[in-house]
């Protein structure tokens, strides 16, 4: 019974693996009961590597080639099984085959918002997400802490992992960089960098090589977003602060008109009236002596004041006399006033 179970046993004369599709990292050789036969052939194609593996302990890695199963092949695995010659009989062995290829458009993404903290803002809450593409860099680490015994390991099976290592770091990346967390929001690859070169070592502890990573998204708290835009509105200016405040003028004029209109009651327009009235003719001076600041600087002498002339938009004077029709019609303004305020609004008008 020996003899004819002998007889009947398949040996393994040719190993090897054809990936049928996308997103495989590990497969193991189907052995079932099969022994690899002494001169055996192992093809290992481009971008694959072999890995055999004794009695648990990891023995040979075999990179892309075409190799006959020899001691001089297999020292370690001949170390282990303790052959001190050619070994003549089939042995039995776990092959695995690993993926080398790049897996690449892997997603990554904040769930919720994360904390992160940064110099200037302390803790700020964000919203980020990207892209990454990644490859097994180290067979044996990937085997041992990773993929194991099982007979197919993907990429899926890691996405999870993964994916909580990028999160977890972000924050770590943000405060080792050293730069500014505006700076890098405004810069998303310099903040892609600044992740890399937090997650490469992440990785390679599982022997996971990271080959790129994008920040396609990053969405910051509305009250950073306005700093934010402060600082891209100074860039534009050259960061002359008179400029910037000019700029800031002229945007406040429209959103003032619009809010003093919120006012409820006599009470509540007459204030709006008033204090629309004095800011815009704040506003419109300030505006006038920012336009003013470099002819007057390069006069020669002593410069004689100028009264100021105020200048304002043709939208703010029709809102402006709106006011004012509605507070004579409310018996808040005599006709004489209205006439007055009106004639003095018009004036402005350029």
């Amino acid at each position: 019974m020996a003899l004819m179970d002998f007889i009947k046993k398949q040996f393994i004369d040719i190993i090897q693996w054809t990936e049928t599709g996308d997103g495989t990292l590990a497969w193991r050789f189907p052995m079932a009961d099969m022994e690899i036969q002494n001169g055996g052939s192992l093809t290992v194609r481009e971008s694959q590597v072999a890995v055999f593996v004794n009695e648990g302990k990891v023995a040979d890695v075999f990179g892309p080639g075409m190799y006959k199963l020899t001691t001089q092949t297999l020292p370690v695995l001949t170390y282990l099984k303790n052959w001190d010659k050619l070994f003549e009989s089939p042995f039995k062995s776990d092959v695995y085959f690993f993926s080398t290829r790049q897996q690449v458009d892997q997603k990554w993404g904040t769930p919720q918002p994360i904390t992160v903290r940064d110099k200037d803002f302390g803790a700020v809450r964000i919203r980020a997400f990207g892209n990454y593409s990644f490859r097994i860099g180290d067979a044996r680490l990937f085997h041992t802490e990773i993929s194991g015994t099982r007979d197919v390991y993907t990429a899926a099976d890691l996405d999870g992992q993964l994916r909580g290592l990028v999160l977890q770091n972000i924050s770590n990346a943000i405060a080792s960089s050293g730069v500014p967390f505006l700076d890098l929001a405004a810069n998303q690859i310099q903040f892609a960098t600044a992740l890399a070169t937090q997650l490469v070592p992440e990785f390679a502890k599982i022997g996971i090589k990271l080959e790129n990573i994008t920040v396609q998204n990053l969405s910051l708290p509305e009250e950073l977003q306005k700093i934010l835009d402060q600082k891209i509105g100074m860039g534009m200016v050259g960061n002359d602060m008179a400029k910037f405040m000019q700029y800031q003028t002229a945007q406040a004029i429209p959103k003032f008109a619009e809010g003093a209109g919120g006012g409820g009651g006599i009470a509540g327009d007459a204030m709006g009236l008033g204090a629309g009235v004095a800011l815009g003719q704040v506003l419109a001076q300030n505006l006038a002596q920012g336009l003013n600041t470099n002819s007057n600087a390069a006069a020669a002498g002593p410069a004689v004041a100028q009264p100021v002339v105020a200048v304002v938009s043709a939208a703010d004077v029709m809102t402006t006399l709106e006011k004012l029709g509605e507070l004579k019609a409310k018996g808040i303004l005599t006709q004489e006033e209205f006439d007055a305020k009106k004639a003095e609004l018009l004036k402005k008008l350029v």
